[in-house]
Order: structure tokens, then C-alpha cells, then sequence
């Protein structure tokens, strides 16, 4: 019996290597331009072929067998055609300049000795080249003399080196992974993508920068939420309304929604323009001000903590904090202005950036705004520590733990309808039809579900309607 017990142990021990040995999923992207919302976002393949999916840039979804593409297969064979008879030009073209240099350079010597010779044939033979002689005569020296002055010029080239500061320019952020539990990735500088230039952190398992509006618990743009199963959809509610995104035991989260109607369609435009929170017997509102022109160096946010106002000196690292109010409570500035982290522990975490609707934004989707008020309102990142099963809420019921997504996949825009299920008549009301905001945190089983999502990352492209996730 001892024998066949360590075998067991040993065989056990094997099947847990050959387990963790598994290779890490690979990224990849739509590469047809056909499908905009899903071009170039990234994906990690799933479990059944971590190294060999494609994106079906249809669904924006990676697959395991790539689409068949019959279209392309037929464009080949004629461009080949088109190269086999574009050659035979080129060797004439070539094969004529190449003669004549040589017997420039060779006959000019014979030329003066056999002029007495043979004076009638050469002179119409040589004539020509007596020209060319004194042309390719004159460059030689010129060329020792002349081609000094143009190498100093040619510091041109260091203009081209001047492009990788481009990122610097245009203001992409840098960011380092600050995890020591992973030695291949910890202190590497990345640079944010193009798609969030001012607003992403590193994934330090795939050590690549990752866009806060592409991981589980974002509530972004015109709002499109990722809920905590990694599926994204969107919530269009009403204008100058307060809908419930969060409702727990200890914790209730009311979103104000702005926007502006869309004539050629049945609902608002809409944005999430500050969110009043509800913790313990602690009130928490954080909101964007009213703004007509953009200027990303004025602070636009406002924060108010038990009804007083938080002051920050608008300065990147600044914090706030009140240990004799609530035990841990920090606000920290993560830019000069317009962005901060609001960490309650043990609790939640919150990213909110201020953000405006952009000329370009309103152009490309129109949304009609004017100077009046370019709407700004808040981009948010909410990670949970302490969620029950029973969570629910537009974002919170995707971290429940028998969730199901109504949400219709394989659209355009996958919607989640429940406007009167979710609505609040205030900023910090707790009247929504799926409350259950009591102030007190329920016992630690109803939370085991919570650790899965705080550890999943996930990737996309900031204007694909797909996300892919993984633990």
C-alpha cells in the first residue's frame, strides 16, 4: 500500500507539471479593414488552441478554425501574369547602358595613338564618345572634391531618428509593472496605445500595455460597459437620469447619466457624468463639471466625501485621505489634473478620467455638439473585492454568481435593455427596483466569486465590441 500511495502522489505531481507547463494564449488581431469596429483588436486565442486561432473579424471573436476565404485565393493568379511580362523590358532597358560605359572608358586611350592610323573609321566611331570623355573626365575630380561637402549635409538622416519621440509628442503615457511576481515583466517602461494614449496600466502576465477601458469593470464612451464574465455591452439608459450600475449589501452605485437626443434614432446619445457611491454610512460622490472648451490642463473634476468637498493640489502622486472618518480611504491624483484613483480597502477600487466628446467624436458618430458644452463625463475602471453572488446592478450583475448575459452577441452593438429595473431618482437613492444596500457586509462565503475576476485581464481594440478575457 505505502508503494502504490507514492506512486499515486508522484503521478498526481506530473499531471499538475504538465498542467502549469501549458503555453500562454497568443495574441492576435482582425486584420480586415471590411469590419472597423473590430480592426486590429486584440484577442487571446482560447483554451483549445492557445497558439493556432484567428480573429473572425465578423463576430470580432477568436476562433479556433480560421473563416474560409474563397475571395482571396483568385486575385493571385493574375498579378503573377503581369510580372512575366513586365521582365523582358527591364533587361533592354538595362542591358544597353551597361555596353556603352565600357567602351567609353576603354576606347579614349586608343583613340589619339590610332587617330594617325586609321583617322577615317575612328572619327565616326569616337566622335561620340569624345563628348562623353570629357563629361565622366571632369566628374572624377569634382567627385574628390565635391563629395566631402555633401557628406556633412547629409545629417538629414538625423532627422528620421527625431519620429520615435512621436509618442512622447503626442502625449502617450509611459507605464512600468509594478508586480515583483513577475521578474520578466517588473520595471519594463511600455507606452500606452494610440487608442489610450493617457490611460492605460500593464498587464504583467502578457507584459503589454492594456487600454482601462478594455478590462472587466470598465464603463466607457457612449456607455459601453465589460462586465466581470468579460462580455461587452452596452447601456444606453435615458438622459439626466440616475441609473443603478452596483448594488450590494455594502455597496451602491448610482450612475447620472447626460446626453443629447438623436433625432434619427429612438434613444439618447448618452454619457455617465458622476456616480455617487455608497459604502458602510459613508457617502461618496465624484463627478465631471459642466465644460464648454476643452483644456486638458484645467481640473474638471469634482469630489465630495460625506457631503464635504475634497481639495487636491493638481499635481500628478497627490492623495487624500481621512483615517479618523474611515480607516483607509485614499484619493490619489493619477494625472495633474482629471484623473484619480479612489481606493477603499477591502472594498473597491475606482479609476475615473474626466474626458470631453471631441470634434472628431461628434463628426464620425454625430452626436450634434455644439461649443456650448462639449459633454464631458467621466471614463471609470471599477475593480470589487468584496461582492456577494447576490450582486446586481447594470455592471453588477455580471459579477454575480449565476449570471447569465442577456446581451445578443454577434451585432454591432450588443444592448442591455432594463431601464425601469435599474432606475434611481437620485445620485445617493437606494430605491432601485434590484437594491440591497443595507451598510453592512454579509458573511465571507458569498464572496469567494470576487477573487476570479480581480486576477482576469483582458484586450481589445477601444472601438470593437469584443473582449477577450483571461484569468
Amino acid at each position: 500500500m505505502p508503494k502504490i500511495r507514492t506512486l499515486l502522489f508522484l503521478f498526481f505531481l506530473f499531471l499538475s507539471a504538465a498542467v502549469e507547463a501549458k503555453p500562454k494564449p497568443k495574441k492576435v488581431k482582425c486584420k480586415d479593414k471590411g469590419f472597423p469596429q473590430c480592426y486590429k483588436s486584440e484577442h487571446y486565442c482560447p483554451a483549445d488552441c492557445l497558439r493556432t486561432c484567428v480573429v473572425d473579424c465578423s463576430s470580432c471573436k477568436p476562433v479556433c478554425t480560421p473563416p474560409p476565404p474563397p475571395p482571396p485565393s483568385p486575385p493571385p493568379p493574375p498579378p503573377k501574369p503581369r510580372k512575366l511580362k513586365s521582365p523582358p523590358p527591364p533587361p533592354y532597358v538595362y542591358s544597353s547602358p551597361p555596353p556603352p560605359p565600357p567602351y567609353i572608358y576603354s576606347s579614349p586611350p586608343p583613340p589619339p595613338r590610332h587617330v594617325y592610323s586609321s583617322p577615317p573609321p575612328p572619327p565616326y566611331i569616337y566622335s561620340s564618345p569624345p563628348p562623353p570623355p570629357f563629361i565622366y573626365s571632369s566628374p572624377p575630380p569634382p567627385a574628390t572634391t565635391e563629395p566631402p561637402p555633401p557628406i556633412p549635409p547629409t545629417p538629414t538622416p538625423p532627422t528620421s531618428l527625431s519620429p520615435p519621440p512621436s509618442s512622447e509628442a503626442s502625449g502617450q503615457k509611459k507605464v512600468r509593472c509594478k508586480n515583483r511576481s513577475f521578474p520578466h515583466c517588473y520595471g519594463m517602461e511600455l507606452t500606452c496605445p494610440t487608442d489610450c494614449p493617457g490611460q492605460c496600466e500593464v498587464d504583467c502576465v502578457t507584459c503589454s500595455a492594456v487600454c482601462n477601458c478594455n478590462r472587466p469593470g470598465a464603463v466607457c464612451q457612449d456607455p459601453r460597459f465589460i462586465g466581470g464574465d468579460g462580455i461587452t455591452f452596452y447601456f444606453h439608459g435615458k438622459k439626466d437620469k440616475d441609473f443603478c450600475i452596483v448594488t450590494d449589501s455594502n455597496l451602491h452605485i448610482n450612475a447620472h447619466f447626460i446626453g443629447r437626443r438623436n433625432v434619427d434614432m429612438k434613444r439618447d446619445f448618452t454619457w455617465v457624468q458622476s456616480l455617487g457611491i455608497l459604502f458602510d454610512s459613508h457617502q461618496l460622490f465624484i463627478g465631471a463639471r459642466k465644460t464648454s472648451t476643452w483644456d486638458d490642463a484645467n481640473d474638471r473634476l469634482s469630489l465630495l466625501f460625506n457631503n464635504q468637498t475634497i481639495v487636491l493640489s493638481n499635481q500628478e502622486g497627490a492623495t487624500w485621505s481621512n483615517s479618523t472618518t474611515y480607516e483607509g480611504i485614499t484619493i490619489t491624483r493619477t494625472r495633474n489634473t482629471n484623473a484619480v484613483e479612489i481606493n477603499v480597502p477591502g472594498n473597491f477600487k475606482i479609476k475615473a478620467v474626466v474626458v470631453p466628446i471631441t470634434e472628431k467624436e461628434s463628426r464620425i458618430h454625430k452626436y450634434g455638439i455644439t461649443q456650448e458644452d462639449c459633454f464631458a463625463h467621466l471614463d471609470l475602471s471599477f475593480k470589487f473585492y468584496a461582492l456577494s453572488g447576490k450582486v446586481n446592478g447594470v455592471l453588477g450583475q455580471t459579477y454575480g454568481s449565476n449570471y447569465v448575459s442577456r446581451a445578443k452577441m454577434g451585432v454591432a452593438m450588443p444592448v442591455l435593455g432594463g431601464d425601469k429595473e435599474f432606475a434611481s431618482s437620485g445620485p445617493f437613492a437606494t430605491d432601485c427596483a434590484v437594491a440591497r444596500f443595507n451598510g453592512q457586509l454579509e458573511g465571507k462565503d458569498s464572496s469567494l466569486e470576487v477573487t476570479a475576476y480581480d486576477n482576469m485581464s483582458c484586450g481589445s481594440d477601444m472601438e470593437g465590441e469584443g473582449v477577450v478575457c483571461k484569468r
